[in-house]
């Protein structure tokens, strides 16, 4: 993993954007669309408002979903609210490429295996998206890759419900399989409460959800207060 050390939260959403405009560009240049699979959180959306003003070919963007609770849409606890504000309401992507998760379908089981076809057949089987954005939880969690949840240890799909409830809700989630084919995966980490987990998630360590995540192509952009413990 590399790690880049920004000043704050504000620096490391402006260091993402950047980032995954290169990205964008690259994919584009090679393959000629650009697959991109994003979480949710406070400084990711202040990074899509930024990608907002970017002058990206729009049209020629895919945009997944990491994991979203289950919940109604529109409800502030679905990161898609979140994703059509920041983003989707100031850029001009297809509709159609924008690939939702379909939280609201009454079979959860059945939505998230819709979900891996959907992924299959824009990304290709076994499905290998262009770049993901994760994040970090205080608990070692990404996406909902969460603690104690049968979730963690599915390996035969690419998108899975959690078993259980996590802060109040079930999620569909990218699995480990679909997160570690991806060609590159940009973490965002910032807060002093994220100092403890980020040690563990560098060097792989399985005992937290985000240490085994194991891409190959790894970027972590993070600030000072969530690396204070480094090096330690």
């Amino acid at each position: 993993m590399q790690i880049k050390i920004e000043e704050d939260g504000a620096a490391v959403a402006r260091a993402g954007a950047a980032f995954v405009t290169d990205a964008a560009w690259a994919a584009i240049a090679a393959r000629g669309k650009f697959l991109f699979a994003v979480s949710g959180g406070h400084t990711p959306w202040e990074m899509m408002r930024q990608l907002a003003a970017t002058d990206l070919p729009w049209d020629r963007i895919h945009l997944f979903q990491v994991d979203e609770r289950i919940a109604p849409a529109g409800d502030p606890d679905r990161n898609l609210t979140h994703l059509r504000e920041s983003l989707l309401a100031h850029v001009a992507v297809p509709p159609g490429n924008v690939h939702a998760m379909r939280v609201e379908a009454a079979d959860a089981d059945a939505a998230a295996a819709d979900y891996a076809r959907e992924l299959a057949q824009v990304a290709g089987s076994p499905a290998a998206l262009d770049l993901i954005h994760l994040g970090l939880g205080p608990d070692g969690h990404t996406a909902s890759l969460v603690p104690n949840d049968a979730v963690l240890e599915v390996k035969d799909r690419d998108v899975a419900i959690t078993a259980g409830e996590y802060q109040g809700r079930r999620r569909m989630t990218l699995t480990y399989p679909a997160l570690d084919r991806a060609r590159a995966i940009l973490w965002l980490i910032d807060g002093a409460a994220k100092a403890d987990m980020l040690p563990l998630v560098a060097a792989g360590d399985p005992a937290i959800p985000a240490g085994r995540v194991h891409a190959a192509n790894s970027t972590a952009i993070v600030d000072r207060a969530a690396a204070a413990k480094l090096h330690s």
